[in-house]
């Protein structure tokens, strides 16, 4: 019998202290948003001095990632080479940040950040994805 992993609040938690020590290390101030297997918000942290518009942004990259299954980025490229109909797709925020979560093959959620260059938000998303990876 197989047992998908449903991400717990302490889950979430791990998750995101994964990316604020990424973001830390670098004096980025940020947002993390980390989905529920649902794509439901299960966890928010915004870091001190992050920009109030990352609250936002950064959920909406997260819901993306876990919408396409697929980092946000692979979207953002899409668009930048000329596929513009990917700008009227649902749920679409083309900005590289976002990331689906998987444990063990599956999709458990997802995780947006926001608040420095689109590139440094991904960077600071892939520590908290390396958690995830690796919950029992």
């Amino acid at each position: 019998m197989y047992l998908k992993k449903a991400l717990t609040l302490a889950d979430a938690k791990a998750i995101a202290a994964a990316a604020e020590a990424e973001a830390r290390k670098n004096e980025w101030r940020v947002t993390i948003a980390v989905l529920d297997e649902g794509g439901n918000l299960l966890y928010l942290q915004r870091g001190d001095e992050a920009p109030p518009g990352s609250i936002v942004v950064s959920q909406e990259k997260a819901r993306t990632a876990f919408l396409f299954k697929r980092p946000t980025k692979g979207i953002e490229e899409a668009v930048a080479g000329g596929r513009l109909v990917m700008m009227s797709l649902p749920g679409a925020t083309p900005i590289e940040g976002g990331l689906p979560l998987f444990n063990q093959g599956s999709i458990i959620g997802a995780i947006g950040v926001s608040g420095v260059q689109s590139p440094q938000d991904a960077q600071v998303a892939y520590a908290g994805a390396a958690v995830a990876a690796e919950l029992a």
